[in-house]
């Protein structure tokens, strides 16, 4: 498993209880919707080109 480094994140409170209701409705935790978020949007910009695996473990995505 890859190292994990924390950092502070603030939110406005409106916008904390929308990704935290966005998150239960995708079956993920906070955190889990927080990176799911920033990797989506990281490839998008081609800024990371990494495993979709990266940074997701426990999660399974569909192939088809």
């Amino acid at each position: 498993m890859s190292e994990r480094k924390s950092i502070v994140l603030r939110l406005d409170p409106k916008k904390l209880k929308a990704l935290e209701k966005w998150a239960v409705d995708e079956f993920r935790s906070t955190n889990g919707q927080i990176e799911y978020i920033l990797d989506e949007a990281l490839r998008k910009a081609g800024r990371y080109k990494g495993n979709r695996e990266d940074g997701m473990e426990g999660k399974q995505e569909k192939v088809d």
